[in-house]
């Protein structure tokens, strides 16, 4: 790992994909976003360009692709088979990693913490022996390695949701700088890298781990987890002569082009785990549906996209900066580590309010309002000396899964997430959809999605 300066971090190229010529020195991702003010910062940043750029490049580099486009150019391409292979190797720990006994309760799997820490303990040789020889820097490995760990789902919540798909996009937005990635590739990404492979192994790992939605709208989302699947894949639709969005409604039609198009192929897997109308359990998609062109829906998804995940802090407040995906300034402490947020909470405080004096909680004078705002505004939860959230404590507690440890336990989750947010906005337990689905061993889902164990939820 390659420490820096704080106040020699390099601010982003206004190109997102310029790859640094001067020696860089990698810094291991931390998080930064602490309060509204910080988001502000954030949206007003080089790196939100960044990733939002990313992504409209792939949309349109993926317009008129299907899912079945470009075999042999993916077959051919060694970066792309060399990802390939770490999410073979990460499936494979999945599958020899296997849940444990929990029928008692819909909430995640607790081996879904042992996944993780097999995960992260295998990332930086899964880097070093299928990236390094294709031009990975070996010492940018501490800091790209973060976002790879991260995409997974949260540790101690056991949860998943557009957080960290967004920490694909960041790992796969680090590769890209580092000119891992040619832009002739662009096509496959969304399609070969994203779709056919990370979502649906994100399926095993969700139906496997019984994974909760994280900061889940329910119903009012477009689905559990995922966003981006629906936002390519409509840009895949644009400008297409016969498929209109109102055909999410026909069957037949979902399980014809569930093959071709990630759209629909969403669609089919929320028919696939969940019973009655699309009407019913899925309102948003419903309401898409009565849109009139793609070119539409497309635009609509990139403006969701960047208020309802970029724009959102119960969200953003986990993102992680480094040095290829820099804080809008200097961090908040000489030394940021993804070990410490409380630290640097605290030390957003000082920051904020100088005329206060800060406690080791991060609440002027100690005198943090529960479940109030403090001096930042932002709205806080009371503690416990774990880190962990108290209505995650009383859930893990519940279930008699609480970590060892005199105040309830000391595991701390992921890089980054290690303290479960600050009040409801998230760390609030929800039953995974696969868990309410389960039945038996075996199943088959509608629209071809092979669901071990899962059977359609009904609606009421």
């Amino acid at each position: 790992m390659v420490s820096q300066p704080a106040d020699s971090l390099p601010q982003s190229s206004s190109s997102p994909h310029q790859t640094p010529t001067e020696p860089h020195e990698y810094q291991v991702p931390y998080k930064w976003i602490l309060t509204p003010e910080h988001l502000t910062a954030f949206q007003q940043s080089s790196t939100h360009s960044e990733i939002l750029a990313f992504i409209d490049e792939l949309n349109d580099a993926v317009k008129g692709v299907k899912l079945t486009d470009g075999v042999e150019e993916v077959k051919n391409s060694e970066i792309l088979q060399a990802i390939f292979k770490i999410l073979e190797e990460v499936e494979q720990i999945a599958k020899d990693t296997p849940p444990v006994p929990n029928a008692a309760s819909r909430f995640g799997n607790p081996a879904f913490r042992d996944f993780y820490d097999k995960v992260s303990a295998a990332s930086e040789s899964l880097h070093r022996r299928y990236l390094v020889p294709l031009g990975l820097p070996e010492d940018s490995i501490e800091e790209v390695r973060v976002y790879f760990n991260e995409m997974w789902g949260n540790r101690t919540r056991i949860d998943y949701g557009s957080g960290m798909e967004l920490n694909w996009l960041c790992w796969i937005l680090c590769l890209k700088k580092l000119s891992l990635l040619p832009s002739s590739l662009n096509p496959y990404i969304p399609t070969h890298m994203f779709f056919n492979s990370y979502i649906r192994l994100m399926r095993l790992l969700q139906s496997t781990y019984w994974l909760e939605p994280a900061g889940s709208h329910g119903v009012w989302g477009l689905d559990d987890y995922h966003f981006l699947p629906f936002l390519w894949g409509s840009g895949q639709l644009v400008g297409h002569r016969f498929i209109r969005p109102r055909a999410i409604h026909d069957a037949e039609v979902v399980e014809e082009c569930s093959r071709d198009w990630m759209y629909f192929a969403c669609v089919g897997f929320v028919n696939s785990i969940k019973t009655a109308s699309l009407r019913w359990h899925s309102p948003m998609l419903d309401d898409i549906s009565a849109v009139k062109t793609w070119d539409k829906v497309n635009a609509g998804m990139k403006k969701m996209y960047r208020a309802e995940v970029l724009g959102k802090l119960p969200v953003m407040q986990h993102f992680l900066f480094g040095s290829l995906l820099p804080a809008p300034f200097a961090p908040l402490s000489p030394s940021p580590s993804p070990s410490s947020p409380s630290a640097a909470h605290s030390r957003a405080h000082a920051h904020d309010h100088p005329s206060h004096e800060t406690t080791s909680e991060g609440s002027p004078n100690g005198k943090e309002k529960e479940g109030g705002l403090d001096g930042c505004g932002h709205a806080h939860a009371p503690r416990n000396p774990s880190g962990i959230h108290p209505k995650v404590l009383a859930s893990l507690q519940a279930r008699g899964e609480a970590p060892p440890g005199p105040h309830g336990g000391e595991d701390m989750g992921g890089a980054g997430q290690r303290e479960v947010g600050w009040g409801d906005c998230c760390g609030i337990p929800v039953p995974s959809v696969f868990a309410a689905a389960q039945e038996g061993e075996g199943g088959q889902g509608r629209g071809g999605y092979a669901l071990s164990g899962v059977r359609p939820v009904p609606f009421d």
